[in-house]
C-alpha cells in the first residue's frame, strides 16, 4: 500500500516566516492528488518536504505506513520530476534513464530490459543515444519522468512539470501522464498553478492559498461546491462572476437571492442547507458561473461591451451596474442579439447561484456554524 499521509505538517523557515500552516491529507494507494493554488501559497514546499528535500518544522509524514520524518530522500522511495528537467546535459538519454539503476548496483542486463521498458511506454526509444540538447522540450520531459519511472517508486512526485511547454505540447503531455497514470500503478502527488490541469488530471484537488489548504475535493466538488470565495475565483475557466452588495433575505420561512434589486427564490436544496446551517437574512456576494448565465430573458440587464464569436459559443464581457459579468452562451441557444453595445436581458437558474458572506467569504451552504467559527474548510457533502 503506497498511501501517503501527512498530519498536521508544517514548515517555518529560519526567518520565521511559516510558509504550510497544518496541512492534513490522506492520499490513498494509486491515488492521482493535484495541490493547486498560486504562486507563493506552499504547494511545492509542501511536495518538497514528502520528498525530503525540506525539512519538516512540525507534524508527521508516512509513506506506506512508515514515519518517515527523519528519513534520508533516497530512503523514501519516492522519484520526484522537477519542473526544469534536471537532466545530466553530458550523458545520453539511455544514461540519464539508467543512472539511478546505475547506482544501486543493479545488474546490467536489468538495466537495460527496464530503460527499453520505459522507452517504450514513452516512446522516446529511438532517442536513446541523443544528448538532451538535441531533444525538444516535450522530448525531455518524457526523458525526466522515464528517469523516476526506471525506479519503480511507491509515489510519484511532480512539481509542475509541464510549466515550460508551450500551450500545445502542455496538452500533449497533459494526455501523456493520463496514459501513463493507467499504465503504471503507483501513487501520484502533482502540483501545478494551472488550474485545467488539475481539473484533468486529479482524482482529488488540493487547493491552497498563503500556506493553508482551503479545500479538499473532486474536480466536481470544487467547481459546483466552493467552500469560499477564493476557491470558486480560482477554479473555473472564465472565472466565476460577483455581484458585490447582494441580500440574502428570509420572508416568511422562504430565502430569496436578492441581486441587483431582482428576487431568487432559492432552490430546495439550497433553502434546507441554509436553515441547517442556521443561517439569517444578510449582506452576501453572488457568485454565478459565465456558463449558468443565459440571456434575453429575466429582469437582469447588462451592457455588452465586448463580443467574442469562439465557433461554438460566444465569449460575452458585459457591464451589470458597475460589475463586470462574463457569459459563455452556445451559439445553437442564442436567439438574441449579442453585437457591443446592445443593452440585454439576462438571467440564471437560482439553484446554480453561489452565496457567500460578505464578511468571511465563506460558502453559506457548504459550511455550517461551527467550521465557519473556526475557519475550518471543510467542504460539507449534500445532494443535490
Amino acid at each position: 500500500m503506497s498511501e501517503v499521509i501527512l498530519k498536521g505538517l508544517k514548515k517555518v523557515y529560519d526567518n520565521k516566516v511559516t510558509a504550510v500552516h497544518d496541512v492534513n491529507l490522506h492520499i490513498a494507494d494509486k491515488e492521482f492528488i493535484v495541490l493547486v493554488g498560486p504562486s507563493g501559497c506552499g504547494k511545492s514546499t509542501t511536495l518538497r518536504m514528502v520528498a525530503g528535500l525540506e525539512e519538516i518544522s512540525d507534524g508527521e509524514l508516512y509513506i506506506d505506513g512508515r514515519l518517515v520524518n527523519e528519513v534520508a530522500p533516497k530512503d523514501r522511495d519516492i522519484a520526484m520530476v522537477f519542473q526544469n528537467y534536471a537532466l545530466y546535459p553530458h550523458m545520453t538519454v539511455f544514461d540519464n534513464l539508467a543512472f539511478a539503476l546505475k547506482l544501486r548496483k543493479t545488474p546490467k542486463d536489468e538495466i537495460k530490459r527496464k530503460v527499453q521498458e520505459v522507452a517504450e511506454i514513452l516512446d522516446i526509444t529511438q532517442y536513446l543515444e541523443r544528448k538532451p540538447k538535441a531533444l525538444s522540450g516535450g522530448q525531455r520531459q518524457r526523458v525526466a519522468i522515464g528517469r523516476a519511472m526506471v525506479r519503480d517508486p511507491k509515489v510519484f512526485l511532480m512539481d509542475e512539470p509541464l510549466s515550460n511547454l508551450d500551450a500545445k505540447l502542455r496538452n500533449q503531455m497533459r494526455a501523456e501522464i493520463i496514459k501513463l497514470r493507467s499504465r503504471i500503478n503507483t501513487t501520484f502527488m502533482y502540483v501545478t498553478h494551472d488550474q485545467t490541469e488539475a481539473m484533468t488530471l486529479g482524482d482529488r484537488i488540493v487547493i491552497m492559498k498563503d500556506g493553508y489548504v482551503n479545500q479538499i475535493g473532486t474536480p466536481q466538488e470544487v467547481f459546483n461546491k466552493p467552500v469560499n470565495l477564493f476557491v470558486a475565483g480560482f477554479i473555473g475557466m472564465p472565472v466565476m462572476n460577483f455581484f458585490d452588495n447582494c441580500k440574502l433575505v428570509e420572508e416568511g420561512g422562504i430565502f430569496y437571492a436578492e441581486i441587483r434589486g431582482v428576487r431568487f427564490e432559492l432552490s430546495e436544496f439550497q433553502q434546507k442547507a441554509l436553515k441547517q446551517n442556521g443561517v439569517k437574512s444578510c449582506d452576501i456576494v453572488a457568485g454565478i458561473r459565465p456558463q449558468h448565465v443565459t440571456v434575453g430573458e429575466g429582469e437582469l440587464t447588462a451592457k455588452i461591451e465586448v463580443s467574442e464569436m469562439m465557433g461554438s459559443e460566444y465569449n460575452i464581457h458585459a457591464r451589470c451596474e458597475g460589475d463586470e459579468v462574463v457569459m459563455l452562451i452556445p451559439t445553437v441557444d442564442l436567439t438574441t442579439d449579442v453585437s457591443m453595445g446592445k443593452t440585454i436581458n439576462f438571467t440564471t437558474r437560482p439553484n446554480l447561484i453561489q452565496l457567500f458572506d460578505k464578511e468571511t467569504g465563506h460558502n453559506l451552504i457548504w459550511y455550517d456554524d461551527e467550521s465557519a467559527k473556526n475557519d475550518a474548510p471543510v467542504c460539507k457533502s449534500y445532494n443535490f
